[in-house]
């Protein structure tokens, strides 16, 4: 059983390696990269507008259900101490 964890353990170690050493590889390729690539034929044709409006009422709708929950819990524990 030592001598399998052994293993894994070097096999973790050179995986943990090789992975530095290419992400060293990726972030020099990046940095030789002098322009950025222009998106602003795909981003300019979204509107954003109904989607944050649907992300807040979510989230409203979230915080309701945790103030309902919450609410509960404190009647519960003031029904039991009673």
């Amino acid at each position: 059983m030592k001598a399998k964890l052994q293993v894994l353990k070097k096999l973790g170690v050179r995986v943990g390696v090789g992975g530095a050493i290419g992400g060293l590889a990726v972030a020099a390729q990046a940095q030789t990269t002098s322009t950025a690539p222009d998106f602003t034929t795909l981003t300019s044709s979204i509107d954003m507008s109904t989607v944050s409006v649907a992300v807040l009422a979510v989230a409203a709708t979230m915080v309701g259900v945790y103030i309902a929950i919450k609410g509960a819990k404190i009647v519960l524990r003031m029904v039991r101490s009673a």
